[in-house]
């Protein structure tokens, strides 16, 4: 992942179990679909510990399985201070995670840390763990996804 010529990408939600993996396999989709999985790597965590080794919630496997993207064999991980040396973007899902992630930086500035829709005009992704609305995070990460993705491509050394 030190490949200078790669931008790694993190998201991060409270669990890892439904907002950020949703994002890091939307992202994928969209990544590989531009043709730059060579240069773009993503991954997700999350900020508690608490369903580490757990697969993705069966709802956001399901929304993504509408729209033909597999998440399969993810488990949950918490994030880790070397994630602020590895990634490149570390992009939070709420502002508890930014707050968290805020506590956690041991060296500010060495990475983005900023929220997934600040990308797309603003606010945060709703948990669909308590919302259960699990299609309107679909879309809301979708949009995010797809302005990071803008912005990185500006970035990319050709």
């Amino acid at each position: 992942m030190t490949d200078p010529m790669t931008v790694n990408v993190l998201f991060v939600c409270f669990g890892n179990i439904c907002r950020s993996p949703l994002a890091e396999f939307v992202f994928k989709d969209m990544v590989s679909k531009r043709g730059l999985s060579h240069r773009i790597y993503a991954e997700s965590a999350g900020t508690s510990g608490f369903h580490n080794g757990d697969p993705v919630d069966r709802r956001s496997a399901e929304v993504m399985a509408k729209h033909g993207i597999s998440c399969a064999g993810k488990k949950s991980r918490q994030v880790t201070l070397k994630d602020f040396i590895d990634f490149d973007y570390i992009i939070a899902m709420d502002n508890d995670n930014m707050e968290c992630l805020a506590e956690m930086c041991p060296n500010p500035g060495s990475c983005t840390v900023k929220l997934l829709l600040d990308y797309a005009g603003g606010g945060i992704v709703d948990d669909p763990y308590f919302t259960l609305d699990f299609d309107k995070a679909y879309s809301d990460i979708e949009r995010g996804c797809r302005g990071l993705l803008e912005e990185i491509e500006k970035k990319l050394v050709r």
